[in-house]
């Protein structure tokens, strides 16, 4: 029996951290085992919003690729596909264009969000990057793919690629599947100032190329109480554990589930310091951080691997591309070869 098919993928636009990881990367881990997965550097819809940084987008590129081998997925088991490499992500997103109403993209709260904060910071939105909804819907129906891994914040978008799905078929008769959304252990990761999201503009990220100085530094500079309404003075003051940044990353990333147990109750008791607190979350990191960055040391070594890696795995991918768009135009009755045209005029 066919395994079913996967598509999820990553905007390069900078060094992944580890709500990159919570998020995606450790679920795709096991995933790519049970599926035949397709994962995406989506390098189309980082011009949305980084058209001027052409060279960020180009260096982020490779870094995805190498991080995401870095942290175990086997190019080998899975296809790492840059969307740029396939064309056909393109033309498929120019048809959803023209079958999507403007009302749909209106009223998706994802993208209300995404674009409230690029005009805050940028004063101006391209078409671009309004439409990338769209082209994550032609992203993951290409392949027809059937689930997609996804973080919370990213649910919308799955939903409007099951709309398009829907009225494609209407239209032009059953062709896609209704991808179904798969969110991960933690659906999302506080940074480290407590904001709902880590970035870099943020600076509130720990990045899975940092390295063990770098995470002690961020890890001792953390908050501890992201209401601010329960101040922490010194050690003999009972703690806050709920919603406590360096407890959520405890529970994350720190296997030592007894250990961290007994660090909870202690500081709800005011008898354990947040320098102990975070001192042993930095020895828990950097153990989950180092095989990462040896395996990461190795893959950068090699830039010709990680070019061949992306450019066999484009065109695993472009195979089955240019199959949905044959069918496409197909369907849609815009084949104009002089056989297809006899055809048309009988």
């Amino acid at each position: 029996m066919a395994r079913q098919r996967i598509l999820t993928g990553m905007r390069p636009t900078g060094p992944l951290h580890l709500g990159h990881f919570v998020g995606a990367l450790e679920n795709w881990l096991r995933l790519q085992h049970e599926y035949e997965c397709y994962f995406l550097i989506a390098d189309y819809q980082a011009l949305g919003d980084h058209v001027d940084e052409i060279e960020r987008i180009r260096r982020s590129v490779f870094d995805v690729a190498i991080d995401w081998m870095a942290v175990g997925l086997d190019p080998y088991e899975s296809a790492f596909v840059v969307q740029g490499y396939v064309p056909e992500h393109a033309e498929l997103t120019m048809y959803f264009s023209m079958l999507t109403p403007k009302s749909w993209l209106d009223r998706n709260p994802t993208l209300k969000a995404e674009m409230q904060q690029i005009e805050d910071e940028h004063d101006t939105i391209s078409m671009g990057f309004f439409n990338y909804p769209l082209s994550q819907a032609a992203d993951i129906l290409l392949p027809r793919a059937d689930v997609v891994p996804v973080g919370d914040d990213q649910l919308p978008h799955i939903e409007l690629t099951r709309e398009i799905a829907r009225k494609f078929n209407r239209t032009y008769g059953e062709m896609f599947p209704e991808p179904k959304s798969l969110v991960g252990r933690v659906p999302r990761l506080l940074g480290t100032d407590g904001q709902a999201k880590m970035s870099k503009s943020l600076d509130n990220a720990i990045y899975l190329s940092d390295d063990a100085k770098t995470v002690q530094r961020k890890v001792r500079r953390m908050v501890t109480d992201i209401t601010g309404q329960h101040p922490r003075l010194q050690a003999t003051d009972p703690g806050i554990v709920e919603n406590n940044p360096v407890f959520l990353y405890h529970d994350v990333f720190n296997p030592d589930t007894e250990a961290v147990r007994d660090l909870k109750e202690r500081y709800t008791r005011g008898t354990v310091s947040d320098g102990e607190v975070k001192d042993t979350l930095v020895v828990a990191l950097n153990a989950f951080l180092d095989p990462v960055r040896e395996r990461r040391a190795q893959i950068e070594a090699r830039p010709e691997y990680v070019a061949e890696v992306l450019h066999a795995g484009s065109e695993r991918e472009r195979v089955i591309a240019r199959e949905t768009i044959d069918e496409v135009r197909e369907r849609m009755r815009i084949v104009y070869t002089p056989d297809a045209m006899t055809a048309r005029l009988r």
